[in-house]
């Protein structure tokens, strides 16, 4: 029973990563064939800031204890019930927020980064790397730097930080991760 529950999250996880790089490569696509360049670079930063997010939640969730979320279930908070259901599944988790969306914005980003790069360089009539080194190594250092401050973040507020997203789960009506996979 448990390897086919395994089987059932494997394959729901590759179906979610399909069409989530399909729906960020189409929207920067989109969304960079049409606009100029500080409009591009915000659509950078949106993807490095999304997958920072996900990845401050994924390891929050990880390092979160239940204890403080049955007492306020007890007081019946909002939020609580959720984030309970967020840490019993912390391993589905941090698959779907790091892994998924993480890996995601991070693979969407880097050729976001390189497309920015080759309209620059058409732009500016010049195969000098000047454009591609500097646009790869602001937006390794963004995320590389923006990851570090979030896991800090991340382990030091946890509580508060899965509080809020179990907030925001019931506000949207949303139960992730039920127990049928």
């Amino acid at each position: 029973m448990k390897k086919k529950t395994n089987l059932k999250w494997l394959i729901k996880i590759v179906v979610i990563s399909l069409v989530a790089s399909i729906v960020f490569t189409l929207a920067s696509t989109e969304i960079l064939g049409r606009t100029g360049y500080i409009m591009s670079f915000t659509v950078l930063v949106i993807f490095i800031i999304v997958g920072i997010i996900f990845d401050i939640i994924g390891i929050a969730v990880t390092a979160a204890t239940e204890a403080p979320f049955h007492s306020m279930a007890t007081r019946r908070q909002r939020g609580a019930a959720e984030s309970l259901r967020l840490i019993k599944n912390a391993n589905r988790v941090t698959s779907y927020c790091n892994d998924v969306i993480g890996d995601v914005t991070g693979i969407i980003s880097g050729t976001t980064a390189a497309l920015i790069a080759a309209r620059l360089m058409d732009g500016f009539n010049t195969e000098s790397m000047l454009f591609p080194v500097l646009i790869s190594a602001g937006v390794t250092g963004l995320t590389v730097g923006g990851k570090a401050i979030g896991k800090t973040l991340a382990f030091n507020e946890s509580t508060a930080i899965v509080h809020s997203v179990g907030r925001m789960l019931n506000l949207l009506r949303i139960m992730p991760f039920s127990k049928d996979g």
